[in-house]
């Protein structure tokens, strides 16, 4: 069963790029120190300037937490969201696939 991180990112007014760039340098430290991280998905929202959905797909729910735990994760998701009027997360596991 796979595994997943979501993060629901809002955007402040002109800082998209830069948000951007600090999402991908985020999700680079995380593949480079937790291997169990299988893939990660950056979404614009097309309809609604300055939204991002994230999706993170881990093998394992323990490197998972110990990712959320570890102590560079704050450094690194807080400079992604610093840049938000608002940033909520969730896991998830598969229900179904087509």
């Amino acid at each position: 069963m796979a595994l997943y991180a979501s993060g629901d990112w809002h955007v402040k007014a002109d800082l998209d790029q830069e948000f951007v760039e600090k999402w991908t340098e985020f999700l680079r430290w995380t593949q480079d120190t937790f291997p169990a991280k299988v893939t990660a998905t950056l979404m614009r929202d097309q309809q609604n300037s300055g939204h991002y959905v994230s999706f993170s797909e881990w093998s394992d729910e323990a490197s998972r937490e110990a990712w959320r735990q570890d102590s560079g994760f704050q450094e690194h998701f807080g400079a992604a969201a610093a840049l938000c009027e608002s940033m909520t997360s969730s896991y998830y596991e598969t229900a179904a696939s087509v």
